[in-house]
């Protein structure tokens, strides 16, 4: 199954992508779901390039086809032997995966009046030397080191991708890389070594955006209260993209805010997260607040009740496709929930340089949705929070990730050695 369609098509998938992802994440691997969205996302980085979003999107869907398809296990299961294994597979596919020339991945059917999968696309394609009179059929597929050697760059970079989102902490591919057979002349950017530290957002910056979403709540209701609430939820609970947005599998709904039973505070449940985890994170007083306002412009009651069904979030126009198609009462999608964001931090940027600040509004511009929960989570503990709460809050597997986020910026490092002494005494 192709999983990925052109660069244009890349945010609206086919439902035939779609219903395949769902059928995994029921029945197979419960995180293909939220996997499928950050390819997507870190594919749409690559569409201003042509040749390398082919190049990526081609190797992403071969290993999603044997980490789904072929071991049924969660990529953020791939350690340095199971990526082994992967290149080996890849070096001696089945025979039924290997074409002998491009096919496209979707083909129209004039019948039903769509784009279909096309059954003669293959993962791998051999091709004979120029040279040789042979029959291509009696050629043998062949993975060069070269091949193998890009293979896992890709893959490298990808998760790269997934340790900044936070999906999982390490990097197989990077790790093959260095050490094993394929490894490069340069190993500092194949291991991601000396990346930027987590992007979030610093206390000034925070405060402008929080000041620019209220005022377009005030502004304009109808399309900003909802706008207002995504952005203090996704502050206050520390929460992924993936959690709060429709994706095959799971809708948010308002009774995911619920009451301890044992201590009566508020908590929001997370029914899956990466890796299938479930938490319920505490709920300040503020977001409570927040909470009812919201409800209560949507005309319901203040509080949701156990059995409260409604989305956690209503689109401001019907769905345009898919199976919600021309349905208004429906969950935003991930895609919809990056594009709310964006014009947040986009009349954020206008801000500072009305303001004059032009560095800040340059920083604002390249910071995203997950940079919300980055700076969540840092300023709770630059706060004082326990690390043990914001460990369990945020949904970290070990109180070493939460620990990453007692950083400082490089220019704080730099400022604060300026002075240092040699000397001590002199």
């Amino acid at each position: 199954m192709p999983l990925f369609g052109s660069a244009e098509e890349l945010d609206n998938p086919s439902p035939y992508i779609n219903e395949f992802v769902a059928h995994l994440t029921i029945n197979l691997v419960e995180d293909a779901g939220e996997l499928y969205e950050h390819a997507i996302a870190w594919l749409s980085e690559q569409k201003e390039a042509y040749n390398n979003f082919k190049a990526y999107r081609a190797e992403i869907n071969t290993f999603l086809h044997w980490c789904w398809s072929v071991q049924g296990m969660s990529v953020s299961m791939v350690n340095r032997a199971r990526m082994r294994e992967y290149i080996e597979w890849c070096e001696n596919p089945p025979e039924e995966l290997i074409g002998t020339y491009n096919a496209a991945q979707f083909v129209f059917n004039k019948g039903i009046g769509e784009n279909v999968p096309n059954f003669k696309w293959r993962l791998f394609r051999k091709s004979k030397p120029k040279s040789s009179n042979a029959d291509i059929n009696e050629v043998k597929y062949k993975l060069s080191a070269n091949a193998a050697h890009q293979k896992l760059s890709i893959l490298s970079l990808f998760f790269q991708y997934l340790n900044a989102e936070e999906y999982c902490d390490a990097n197989p591919a990077a790790i093959v890389l260095k050490f094993g057979k394929y490894k490069s002349k340069s190993q500092s950017t194949a291991a991601g070594e000396d990346d930027d530290e987590m992007k979030f957002f610093s206390d000034l910056q925070w405060s402008y955006v929080m000041d620019t979403v209220e005022e377009m709540a005030q502004e304009d209701p109808q399309t900003h209260e909802r706008t207002l609430f995504l952005v203090r939820l996704l502050y206050g609970t520390y929460c992924r993209i993936s959690e709060i947005g429709a994706r095959p599998g799971y809708a948010p709904v308002m009774s995911q805010f619920r009451r301890d039973k044992k201590t009566g505070y508020l908590g929001f449940y997370i029914p899956k997260s990466k890796g299938g985890k479930r938490r319920t994170v505490a709920v300040s007083d503020e977001l409570k607040e927040a909470l009812i306002r919201y409800r209560t412009f949507r005309k319901l009651p203040e509080m949701p009740s156990p059995t409260d069904d409604e989305p956690l979030f209503v689109r401001h126009r019907a769905a345009s496709h898919g199976r919600e198609e021309g349905v208004l009462n429906a969950n935003l999608g991930i895609r919809q929930i990056r594009e709310i964001i964006q014009e947040v931090l986009d009349k954020t940027a206008a801000r500072f340089e009305k303001d004059g600040l032009m560095e800040d509004a340059a920083e604002i511009r390249v910071l995203t949705v997950h940079s919300i929960r980055h700076t969540g989570i840092s300023h709770d503990i630059a706060n004082g929070r326990p690390l043990q709460h914001v460990q369990a809050d945020a949904g970290h597997e070990s109180i070493d990730v939460t620990s990453r986020y007692l950083h400082t910026t490089r220019a704080e490092r730099h400022h604060s050695a300026k002075t240092k002494k040699l000397n001590p005494l002199e």
